[in-house]
């Protein structure tokens, strides 16, 4: 670990941080907006949704393109254009061009994840990394906290809704990532990999010393075939890879599709479970919150110690449970509702770390970004359709089952997992991404 890595990590995890932040801002916003600008049922949708339907766009697409192209060109360009887009949002007079922004912020977000958790995962150490990567899960969490947050504050000063303020915020948190990535150099990895030893060889002396660059044996990295985006998309089905992309795409659908549910209509949920008065519902939703925030800290620590298959497998389990309760109990009481809730919050920070590491180490580096990007992007089919479905399933079909279906959901990760997540705890990125060409399982 180096001034460079704390350097790195930080500028890494502001991409998620901003994810976090200005997905859950929307949810705060939405109140003054449409007090301002009318908006219908399915327009208001959209709103919520179209953000989440960018980021798939955005992660599957520029993920193939960051390995082809590199991490360095598209690591500042992407958050450029979403500060462009945030500060926009502060002008519009339509939902529609609300809609078409949001859209926009999505694909800026979503070529953020492969770009930034590759090229922090290609610097990482190994004892590290489990560490350094799943504090992109936390930042996206306290960006979700600091929205609530910036949000309450806002209101309470201004005693109205200032919504143009609470969009276009995210564009100065925007521009102080991008000024933090300046000076981060290309992954030697992957120039390596591109036959670009050279120039690999002078990223190792900038960010190691010429002592530590020498001993690298940049030759004996077997330089990449060429390759074109239909075939690195290939790569993901090849052999037992097919295993590892269904895994981590459900993994990581499994775990933000609920958690965007509720940060986005948590007041709305609380209530249909019969939590209203006062500030019941915006008090348990804070909560809610919080627990996601605070539950992904023991799990930074025990994902290195205990490893990364119990810390998914055990906290699928106990989520499935706590939801199956709630969908069970009809009409169960205000502190069942809350506990509820507030364990399922908690115990998912396993799978919120483990959504980031486990893509960025199951694929070799020619393939990483696309491997990241193709999860996300699966992810985002969930957590888009589960955002705009909420309020129309709780209006139909009722607040229990709604949650019976996260929970079988939930229980469907779980399976995967089970069948399919190796341990990489402590080994190299080599290691992990080597499968046996017979059996399908990491060396």
């Amino acid at each position: 670990m180096t001034r460079f890595h704390r350097k790195l990590l930080i500028a890494c995890c502001g991409g998620p941080f901003l994810d976090g932040y200005i997905i859950s801002l929307i949810g705060v916003a939405l109140v003054g907006f449409l007090a301002e600008i009318p908006a219908n049922p399915v327009e208001l949708g959209l709103i919520g949704a179209s953000g989440l339907i960018g980021i798939f766009f955005g992660a599957t697409v520029f993920g193939a393109l960051t390995d082809k192209i590199g991490r360095e060109k598209m690591y500042a360009l992407d958050l450029t254009v979403l500060v462009v887009a945030c500060g926009l949002t502060a002008f519009v007079g339509t939902a529609w061009q609300l809609i078409a922004l949001r859209f926009i912020i999505g694909l800026a977000i979503g070529a953020d994840y492969p770009i930034a958790t590759s090229l922090l995962t290609e610097f990482t150490p190994r004892k590290r990394r489990g560490f350094m990567i799943g504090l992109s899960g936390f930042a996206w969490s306290l960006g979700a906290m600091t929205a609530f947050l910036f949000g309450f504050i806002l209101i309470n000063l201004t005693g109205a809704h200032p919504w143009r303020i609470m969009l276009a915020s995210g564009a100065v948190l925007g521009l102080i990532v991008v000024l933090m990535r300046r000076g981060i150099p290309e992954s030697p990895r992957w120039l390596a990999g591109k036959g670009r030893l050279t120039e690999a060889r002078d990223v190792l002396t900038q960010v190691y010393g010429a002592e530590t660059a020498a001993e690298v044996d940049l030759a004996a990295v077997p330089t990449e075939q060429k390759s074109s985006t239909l075939r690195d998309l290939s790569l993901l089905i090849k052999d037992g890879y097919w295993k590892r992309t269904l895994m981590c795409g459900v993994l990581y659908f499994a775990q933000i599709t609920p958690q965007y549910a509720l940060y986005t209509f948590g007041g709305v949920i609380l209530a249909a479970t019969g939590l209203s008065g006062g500030n019941a519902e915006t008090l348990g939703e804070l909560l809610i919150a919080a627990l996601f925030a605070v539950g992904v800290i023991p799990a930074l620590k025990l994902v290195e110690t205990w490893g990364r298959r119990p810390m998914t497998l055990v906290p699928f389990a106990l989520m499935a449970l706590s939801l199956g309760g709630l969908a069970l109990w009809v009409g169960a009481p205000g502190w069942f509702v809350i506990a509820g809730f507030l364990i399922y919050a908690f115990v998912s920070g396993g799978p919120s770390i483990l959504e980031w590491i486990y893509p960025n180490e199951l694929f070799p580096t020619e393939i990483r970004a696309t491997a990241v990007g193709a999860a996300v992007g699966f992810s985002r089919i969930g957590a888009a359709t589960g955002t705009y479905l909420v309020p129309i399933g709780i209006a139909t079909i009722g607040i229990n089952w709604t949650l019976g279906i996260f929970a079988l959901v939930t229980l469907a990760a779980f399976i995967a997992c089970a069948a399919w997540a190796p341990e990489t705890k402590g080994r190299s990125l080599a290691e992990t991404a080597l499968i046996h060409p017979k059996q399908g399982v990491l060396l």
